[in-house]
């Protein structure tokens, strides 16, 4: 018997702070006026997504020991944008990137808590490390940490912060109607917590929020990352998102949740990926490749090329052909601090195939860089992409997908009028939200306090 059609999920990532957005753009708007946040977000609820995403950025882009202009960086505080969307939004999910490696459990766990509250339980933290000394030099750790370091700490973080947010239990307020005040339990809010990162012991001071800890998402790709999404996360930031590389990806993160007594349904898979929309296939196919040529200059594919070759390629023409040096294999000193956690973990062999893919194709440096950087993008008519979205869904090669427009802010407009419908008409997706919090919006079970709930699986 056939199983009855996955529901897809969406939500929606508002761009910049990376060169998927095309700022040139005549129609392209400001990425900090708080009006660009809020027609994003009323866009995306009023296309009932689950939820906005907002990616963060700590440092301003550097290579070579400069800082280079090639695509929009910076955006405001996270927490203050999240926190001002509540107020002008209802339903629609409020997800940010919040760093592990230099931040405070005590601090960020308040964060959200707070910001579940303000919301009525619509936060979401995508838990991420930095791993370059060009971030770390902006806090007072400075420097970097290495891989394994960086994932463990992720962990213990992570654990950190829900004993605090499991501190409180949500029977401890009891009203005093004399004095119109509420008074907390003796032990509320109680914590300790140690380990080889940690070492906290005090009082959380914000009572449980409506989801009890915020909707846990995860976007590491490498097999640390894997393991600690299935152990921790409601919902995975992939970059997999074609039909063969998405049904693997898929099968083996979802492959290791039974060892951290999880089932499938606990753990989302939802890649990133961007859309072209036309009136037709055709138009929208041309339009797609004017985008691309707009979203890697000349400039910026060089750039993309010396993270891979690890050396100062600015005397290359992006035009031309790849260097016949083969990549530097030693010290990273494009971008310090990241030699241990290289974007390539064999770049003479990805060099090797970038050759090969060149060659078959005759690309010069800027049309290889297109082809190797692009993400799974949905071009066409809007029948065209909300097929080709609901084909994927239903092959389990994702749960759903998270849209990068490549304008701001009215770049998700056209899919919300024009895609989300036919979604609706094929039964795929909801005409309405069915509940309050985004955990119901992405089908997760309520967090259930006990005797583990203050156990994250290492």
């Amino acid at each position: 018997m056939s199983r009855p059609a996955k529901q897809v999920h969406l939500a929606a990532h508002f761009p910049g702070v990376n060169n998927t957005t095309v700022w040139s753009d005549p129609q392209a708007g400001s990425h900090i006026d708080f009006a660009s946040f809020v027609h994003f977000a009323r866009t995306a609820e009023r296309a009932r997504f689950d939820f906005l995403f907002l990616a963060e950025g700590l440092r301003l882009r550097e290579q070579n020991d400069q800082i280079y202009d090639l695509d929009v960086v910076g955006r405001p505080d996270t927490f203050t944008v999240l926190a001002a969307l509540a107020a002008v939004t209802e339903r629609l999910g409020l997800a940010g990137t919040i760093n592990s490696t230099f931040n405070e459990p005590y601090e960020v766990a308040r964060q959200f808590a707070s910001l579940d509250h303000l919301s009525a339980g619509r936060a979401g933290w995508n838990v991420v490390t930095s791993w370059d000394a060009f971030t770390g030099e902006n806090f007072r750790r400075g420097g970097f940490l290495q891989q394994e370091h960086r994932y463990r700490r992720a962990r213990n973080f992570l654990r950190a912060t829900w004993r605090l947010f499991d501190s409180w239990r949500g029977d401890e307020i009891v009203a005093d109607q004399d004095r119109g005040v509420f008074l907390a339990d003796p032990q509320a809010g109680s914590f300790a917590h140690q380990d080889p990162d940690f070492d906290i012991t005090g009082r959380f001071n914000v009572p449980r929020s409506p989801q009890g800890r915020p909707v846990i998402l995860q976007a590491g790709d490498s097999e640390e990352g894997r393991e600690f999404a299935a152990s921790s996360a409601d919902a995975i930031f992939s970059r997999h998102a074609t039909l063969t590389e998405g049904q693997r990806f898929y099968s083996d993160v979802k492959g290791r949740l039974a060892r951290y007594g999880r089932t499938y349904d606990q753990l989302l898979i939802l890649p990133a990926a961007t859309f072209v929309l036309g009136d037709t296939d055709a138009e929208a196919q041309e339009l797609a490749h004017e985008v691309r040529l707009q979203q890697v200059s000349g400039q910026t594919a060089i750039r993309f090329l010396e993270q891979l070759w690890n050396r100062d390629l600015s005397g290359y023409d992006p035009d031309g052909p790849l260097p016949e040096i083969d990549p530097d294999t030693g010290e990273n000193t494009i971008a310090r601090g990241r030699a241990s956690v290289r974007m390539y973990r064999d770049p003479i062999a990805t060099a090797r195939q970038w050759r090969e893919q060149a060659a078959a194709k005759n690309l010069s440096i800027r049309e290889l860089i297109i082809e190797v950087t692009g993400r799974q993008s949905f071009v066409g008519a809007p029948a065209t992409v909300a097929a080709a979205i609901d084909e994927l869904v239903q092959a389990d090669a994702s749960d759903g997908f998270i849209l990068v427009p490549h304008v701001t802010p009215g770049g998700l407009d056209g899919f919300a009028d024009t895609v989300v419908p036919i979604l609706q008409e094929r039964g795929v997706f909801r005409t309405d939200y069915e509940g309050e919090s985004l955990r119901d919006h992405l089908g997760l079970a309520p967090v259930v306090l006990s005797e583990r709930a203050f156990a994250v699986p290492s």
